[in-house]
């Protein structure tokens, strides 16, 4: 890139600088004007507590339980998961259910329970409501999971929501997981977690809370079992959790905490009960399945604002070809549109923009497009001309089209809690697929808009559609990402309906899976920005967003040779793969750190093109089960505490233990092995599990566990499939699922299922069908014979 292309990327004369900070400071002031006259006055508020039980009626899996002061809904459904909301609150509507409420189940009954309080018993699962309106979740042997005391109201005299609080206790083993995207996880600390979708505006670390997408939902594990709950409401709240102590002072333990607090909304909840992987596939049930990304999204992905031309993009494709490197994806950030105008192109930089992308698949790699939802407010703008014809941009208390800033300048937002904005946005897509693009990132989504002081979003007073309920910016914030998102999976469906359309998006919320993944972010370059990176990936996958991945190298600053390198070590194993940086950051091609750092990283870039068809078929599992590709070391064994407590190891699907090196000049690491044989798949050791065990971790490569009798599909030498299969310990069996890849279409390919058998010195191989048993049909490699 040339010192023109960085001029037309971003202005960097102080007159520039000044003018838009000028700007912003007026788009905040104008912010605080606006919620100013357009936010309700609370004035004094009543507090309010159920009161005691009055009466009850029974119904479809449970009931409805009057209380002096609120009523309380309980439905046990089909699948065990259990659904309450106060004062009344149904499950609809919700932004994070897909389609309808789950069916009760009809054998669940409400029956009386001891000193006045109430019950229902269900297969998989006892609720017990006391008296004073106290849950209490318990497994079918009666041990109680969680409690929840009666929650508490402020109702104010005058007009607006009602701000609430629930306070919940687990076990005092009890570990917490969850709430959407955080850097300090996965396990979740004491602390206070805020609900609150949020541009850091800065390259962030492990301490900076919250991110861009926040979710009401807990993962909790025990001895007792694992449990989520969510808590289905969007509006601003924040999550107090203590972590419970056994034995704490007299001996007694001190039970886990957990304290949620909204500031409006409905007070309703699901919580969902079993081992991690039937949790999942509950929660995945209701919130719908895991899109499934085509193929070459699972490959490698090259990025960075500021490629500037199409020569620079040639160049650097041109670069990973001439040094055999594999390469599937290259994405365009803001500069190549018109002065950041989204659905535009920069013509002097990108004059073919089309061309290239021809090119470029004809090599095997896709075009991906960066889409912000903000949109210039100058008439003559097509969008902007377009979008003020269907009245879709979102206004203010007093019906005038909220302004903030965004790239393009003073810009307008859709408001896409709109059926009829998301059909019109969705058409926008058009011209993207005209230009060659494959796929889309979504960004600033939050939505941001910057801002001297203050929030870097809307006013909090702005009007929303919220499918025609109507509310303002508190209720839909959390969600806009979401309905963005929606918008382009649906439009991109009408527009080419023979691909499975490919976003990712940078905000979402309980539900996002349905529509794409999601990715860390502008995480900060340094050895705690790599720790931050796994985090995330798996506190998400347990927030049900299997597909997700960090910026490798971070975002800002240029990374040294090892951090870059244990960087892509990582990501070779995660499920978006991609390198990226910012406008000033240094460069990311992996030629650029050195002979040696070359090397290796072709290394881990021919593994994840080798385990590309393990990927495919852990994307099609997602869909099918809820699991996430990435999953906890606890994932088969949440009752092993020493796995609940290991942070820096993850299984890449039921078959591979990954152990990523996430400090400085290391040459060993420490690894736990949940319990069964694994091989070391760079020397064939052998390790009997549960245990912890020292080994090599040279530069060249991070350490790879594969479980014994694992059947990982791979990509053999010719390119075809081949089943690589890890020997079962004597007298054992092992086995695994295949998901062939059908392409990129919506063709439905059928589970693969094979058994691994040790017979003496062999492992013999079968394909298990409805008809029996037969042959592979394509070739077998076994290891771990010694």
């Amino acid at each position: 890139m040339d010192g023109r292309d960085l001029v037309r990327s971003v202005s960097v004369g102080n007159s520039g600088r000044v003018a838009r900070g000028l700007r912003t400071v007026r788009a905040a002031w104008r912010r605080r004007r606006i919620d100013a006259t357009g936010l309700p006055r609370r004035g004094a508020e009543r507090a309010r507590v159920p009161g005691q039980v009055r009466a009850v009626e029974p119904g479809p899996g449970g009931g409805l339980i009057h209380f002096g002061r609120s009523e309380l809904r309980i439905t046990v459904a089909v699948s065990g998961a259990v659904f309450w909301g106060w004062d009344g609150a149904g499950p609809q509507p919700s932004y994070a259910l897909a389609g309808s409420s789950p069916e009760p189940d009809p054998r669940a009954v409400l029956e009386p329970d001891k000193d006045g309080g109430w019950r229902v018993v269900a297969e998989r699962v006892t609720v017990v409501v006391s008296r004073h309106g106290a849950v209490q979740v318990c497994t079918p042997g009666g041990v109680t999971l969680r409690r929840d005391q009666p929650p508490r109201w402020w109702e104010p005299d005058g007009a607006g929501a009602a701000r609430w609080v629930q306070r919940s206790e687990v076990t005092a083993d009890a570990r917490f997981f969850g709430l959407g995207g955080r850097a300090s996880g996965p396990r979740l600390r004491d602390g206070t977690y805020r609900l609150w979708n949020t541009d850091p505006g800065r390259a962030f670390g492990p301490g900076d809370d919250p991110l861009y997408l926040t979710m009401p939902v807990q993962l909790v594990v025990a001895d007792a079992g694992t449990h989520l709950v969510f808590h289905d409401t969007t509006w601003d709240g924040t999550v107090v959790l203590r972590e419970g102590e056994e034995g704490a002072g007299s001996g007694h333990d001190r039970m886990g905490r957990c304290e949620v607090r909204m500031e409006g909304g409905p007070l309703r909840c699901w919580v969902l009960v079993g081992a991690p992987a039937r949790v999942l596939h509950t929660w995945a049930s209701l919130t719908g399945a895991p899109s499934v990304p085509p193929a070459w999204a699972l490959g490698h992905h090259h990025a960075r604002w500021g490629f500037g031309s199409e020569q620079e993009v040639r160049r650097i494709v041109r670069g990973y070809q001439e040094r055999g490197l594999p390469l599937d994806a290259v994405h365009l950030d803001i500069d190549h549109h018109e002065d950041h105008r989204v659905f535009t192109v920069d013509h002097d930089g990108f004059p073919k923009l089309a061309v290239l992308a021809e090119e470029l698949r004809r090599d095997g790699i896709r075009l991906v497009s960066i889409v912000d939802p903000a949109v210039p407010a100058e008439p003559g703008n097509a969008v902007y001309d377009a979008g003020s014809a269907v009245d879709a941009f979102v206004r203010d208390a007093s019906g005038r089209t909220v302004r903030g800033m965004a790239w393009a300048g003073e810009s307008v937002f859709p408001d896409f809690t709109h059926a009829r904005v998301r059909k019109w946005w969705g058409g926008l897509y058009e011209e993207r697929l005209g230009q060659g693009f494959a796929g889309f990132w979504h960004d600033m989504n939050e939505p941001t808009s910057f801002s001297a002081f203050g929030e870097r979003t809307l006013p909090r007073s702005a009007r929303h559609a919220l499918e025609g309920r109507g509310g303002d910016h508190r209720e839909a914030h959390n969600v806009y990402a979401l309905c963005m998102a929606r918008a382009a999976y649906e439009g991109l469906l009408e527009l080419s309906p023979r691909e499975r359309p490919f976003v990712f998006s940078r905000s979402g919320w309980a539900g996002s899976q349905r529509y794409g993944g999601t990715w860390s972010g502008d995480v900060a370059t340094g050895w705690p920005g790599l720790r931050a990176s796994l985090s995330l990936v798996l506190g998400l996958g347990l927030c049900g967003v299997p597909y997700s991945g960090p910026d490798v190298g971070g975002f800002d600053g240029s990374p040294s040779p090892e951090l870059y390198l244990r960087w892509f070590q990582l990501g070779a194993y995660l499920p978006l793969f991609r390198t990226h940086a910012s406008l000033r950051a240094g460069r990311r091609e992996p030629w650029e750190f050195g002979a040696e750092v070359l090397e290796h990283a072709r290394v881990a870039l021919l593994e994840r093109r080798r385990l590309l068809p393990y990927f495919v078929t852990l994307a099609h599992l997602a869909r099918r089960t809820g699991a996430p590709y990435v999953r906890p070391l606890w994932w088969g064994a949440p009752e092993d505490r020493a796995l609940r407590d290991c942070e820096d190891t993850f299984l890449l699907g039921d078959a591979l233990l990954i152990a990523p090196v996430l400090d400085p000049g290391a040459g060993r690491r420490a690894v736990q092995l949940p319990r069964g044989r694994w091989y070391d798949t760079a020397t064939e050791e052998a390790y009997e599990g549960p245990t912890q065990v020292l080994v090599d971790a040279p530069l060249s490569r991070i350490p790879v566990f594969a479980r014994a009798g694992a059947v990982v599909p791979v990509r053999g030498a010719d390119g075809g499939l081949e089943l690589e299969v890890w020997a079962p310990a004597p007298g054992r069996t092992g086995g695994g699922l295949v998901v062939p890849d059908a392409g990129d279409g919506w063709d439905d390919p059928e589970i693969e299922r094979y058994v691994a058998r040790r017979q003496g010195p062999e492992v013999v191989v079968t394909r298990e069908g409805q008809d029996g048993s037969g042959e592979p049909h394509c070739p077998v490699r076994v290891r771990g014979l010694g």
